[in-house]
């Protein structure tokens, strides 16, 4: 009898502690594909350079590009891609950058701690680590990673982003629902590298070369119509302000 309750009682505690390591895990990491920008039809020609753009303002084709609903942390990603064929290296001006809503209202990017922040408090990361609340989500590495690299596009100081997300990672304390930080840790940083690969870094785009990433705006612009893209010659200081249509 007692063997026969052994028997039953190991595999429903194999169960149980699959089920924890299954909540602590459900994040999974994903690979972005991108088309190139001549098969968009709002592709636009400038110095040479086909550029397009794309919205992920739907939720769940956000959330099956980023692996979770990014939509509810406050975010609206454009993905922007830049075929560069001519001679003049460009880079994106992040001040003069805008999204623009069906009702002409216009959207800065969302700065480093601005989109650090979002992320941070939102309650799908809480969900992410179950048993983590709001402001306990990632530890100070998790943290310090995800605000150099949201820090980087928008014009901040690399230095300054990281410290900026280490002070908010390690706000959140080091255990989170009884969890030690280092499981968080881990899906901390694997969110933040997987942002970090898949969001449009301001680096130069050489001649030759193609950048592709997403570009981050306020999740409270009711929907997303037109981005307003400005794109600078390196060499000469000339700019050039694209508007895209946006599908």
């Amino acid at each position: 009898m007692k063997r026969s309750k052994l028997r039953i009682g190991v595999p429903l505690a194999l169960l149980a502690l699959l089920l924890m390591i299954s909540g602590c895990v459900a994040y999974r990491s994903r690979e972005v594909s991108f088309r190139h920008p001549s098969a968009y039809a709002n592709m636009q020609f400038v110095s040479g350079a086909q550029v397009a753009a794309e919205s992920h303002a739907d939720p769940q084709q956000a959330k099956e590009v980023f692996g979770f609903d990014i939509r509810s942390t406050g975010i609206l990603p454009i993905q922007v891609i830049i075929d560069n064929a001519g001679e003049q290296e460009l880079q994106i001006v992040p001040s003069q950058t805008f999204l623009i809503d069906g009702t002409g209202e216009m959207w800065n990017l969302l700065s480093g701690s601005a989109a650090y922040g979002r992320l941070e408090k939102s309650t799908e990361y809480a969900r992410i680590i179950e048993g983590g609340g709001k402001g306990a989500i990632f530890g100070a590495a998790g943290g310090a990673l995800l605000g150099a690299a949201i820090g980087v596009l928008t014009g901040e100081n690399v230095g300054t982003a990281l410290a900026k997300g280490a002070a908010l990672g390690g706000a959140g304390g080091a255990t989170i629902g009884g969890i030690q930080g280092g499981v968080s840790d881990d899906v901390g940083r694997q969110i933040s590298r997987d942002l970090a690969n898949k969001e449009l870094q301001n680096k130069v785009v050489a001649p030759g070369s193609i950048a592709n990433g997403f570009l981050f705006f306020p999740g409270e612009a009711p929907s997303a119509k037109t981005l307003r893209l400005q794109l600078q010659e390196v060499r000469t200081g000339v700019t050039h302000t694209l508007f895209f249509p946006l599908p």
